[in-house]
């Protein structure tokens, strides 16, 4: 569950939905005041006022002229049967309904009020005016009237402003959270990818990063305080699975140490006394000179043999004291190649150096012993006719961020396949006459100088690698792994 994305939610809308309220209830107060002036509402009430009025007045005089019709204060207008086709339409729709008796309006406008009455074959008509008042023209007033308050009521401008508003409101708020939650789940899922590395790297799994191509081609690359955050993960990371391999690889020398250090001792005891017979052996010349000439050759040749052993295993046990110093590795590199292009005549040997003239903060004799064994492999893999390229560059290359970096190839078979994994390991051994203990020796030199060899590509075909060592910037040594 995405807790800080739900957090920035939550704080959002308890931050928002309060004063949303407020301005909503102040807006339909504003609203309601402001509309409540409406002329709709006094037209609503004079045309129910002139309704009642108009019924009351319309009732008096139907009242009025029944009774003078009853008095025979007035005279009616008779129609006859005979006259039946001169009747006005009023007359005749009167005397075609069962009606004994209707009131009409009539004149100009419904300004004169008639009573027809049925009296046998005759229908009477008493007519009495009703003034200035024309009760057709006021009902038609009326009518207008009511029309426009409907129309007003059916548009209720005030609520038809509340709703608009309210609607305004919140699809502007769902909007504005919609956004949040969308740039709360940018800012949280990060953190939450983070957090999960974490605690892969705390379980022990040094090989977690935060560096999944998926990740950047849905987050992309942040440069923000969270960019920074994952690439100080990712650092720290490497960090800790470098030193780990370290350590543990160091652990490994110390066991073949203390191996190497048991067996020397126990082949210096057996070889001590056998050369010393042997040679005692071919000094007194008992018996036939010549087998025991060749004898103790034999012997004598395999105690050497036996010698160089025992020594290399002194040498890998062996903790010499270090004493780091600036070290100019282009000078280095140089002395170290004019001394073995002697030894080689047959192998070419090109260098390509920092013009910079970077400095190494290591053991000059350990760097020079790496050189060596370095070269001196390169040129027993290239053979006649072979070519060796030495390359020194500074760091920010693609050595390494904070280590300068020394770098043999060779135009050998190269290593392939399954002896890449155990390069370092000692007694293993790829050459003719190889102990197995000359590459762990230099890479066991250059953890102690606070760098490393790696196996790199060859630009020649063959095997390369590169020596990292720290680097001397202005007097001042640039070692993290030394700290």
């Amino acid at each position: 569950m995405n807790r800080l994305r739900n957090r920035l939610i939550v704080v959002f809308v308890a931050a928002t939905l309060a004063p949303l309220g407020v301005t909503l209830w102040v807006t339909a107060s504003l609203l309601e005041r402001s509309l409540s002036y409406s002329p709709a509402r006094e037209l609503d009430q004079l045309s129910k006022s002139l309704e009642t009025v108009g019924r009351e007045f319309y009732q008096r005089a139907r009242r009025e002229l029944k009774r003078q019709a009853a008095a025979g204060e007035i005279s009616p207008v008779r129609y006859a049967g005979a006259d039946r086709q001169s009747w006005p339409a009023a007359v005749e729709e009167f005397w075609a309904s069962p009606e004994t008796e209707r009131f009409v309006l009539a004149g100009d406008g419904g300004d004169r009020l008639e009573l027809l009455e049925r009296h046998g074959a005759e229908t009477w008509v008493y007519a009495m005016p009703l003034g200035e008042i024309r009760m057709e023209r006021l009902a038609d007033q009326y009518r207008r009237a009511r029309e426009l308050v409907e129309a007003g009521q059916a548009r209720d401008l005030r609520r038809g402003f509340l709703y608009t508003y309210v609607l305004l409101a919140a699809g502007i708020w769902g909007a504005a959270l919609a956004v949040l939650a969308f740039l709360a789940h940018r800012v949280s899922r990060p953190i939450q990818q983070l957090t999960a590395g974490l605690d892969q790297l705390a379980s022990g799994n040094l090989a977690a990063r935060l560096d999944d191509p998926r990740w950047v081609a849905q987050w992309g690359r942040r440069d923000d305080e969270i960019g920074r955050a994952i690439q100080a993960f990712n650092h720290t990371a490497a960090q800790l699975q470098r030193n780990r391999d370290r350590l543990v690889y160091l652990t490994q020398l110390a066991s073949w140490q203390a191996l190497a250090r048991k067996m020397a001792h126990e082949v210096k005891n057996s070889l001590t006394p056998i050369r010393l017979t042997m040679e005692e052996m071919l000094a007194r010349g008992e018996g036939d000179r010549a087998f025991l000439e060749q004898a103790a050759q034999i012997v004598v040749d395999e105690v050497e043999s036996l010698e160089r052993r025992v020594r290399a295993f002194s040498e890998f046990a062996a903790e010499p004291p270090v004493e780091p110093g600036p070290v100019d590795v282009n000078a280095l590199v140089e002395e170290r190649v004019a001394f073995l292009r002697t030894a080689h005549p047959e192998v070419t040997y090109s260098l390509r150096l920092d013009e910079s003239r970077p400095r190494a903060y290591a053991d000059q004799d350990l760097v020079k012993g790496i050189l060596t064994n370095l070269f001196e492999n390169a040129a027993e893999a290239a053979g006649a006719g072979g070519r060796i390229l030495a390359a020194t560059s500074v760091p920010g290359g693609d050595a390494s961020p904070d280590k300068l970096a020394i770098e043999v190839h060779d135009s050998g078979p190269g290593i392939h396949g399954r002896a890449r994994e155990s390069l370092f390991q000692p007694t293993i051994s790829f050459k003719k006459r190889g102990m197995g203990l000359g590459l762990s020796i230099a890479r066991k030199s250059a953890l102690l100088s606070g760098g490393d060899i790696v196996l790199v590509e060859s630009e020649l075909g063959g095997a390369g690698f590169r020596v990292l060592l720290p680097v001397v910037s202005n007097g001042v040594e640039t070692n993290p792994d030394r700290r």
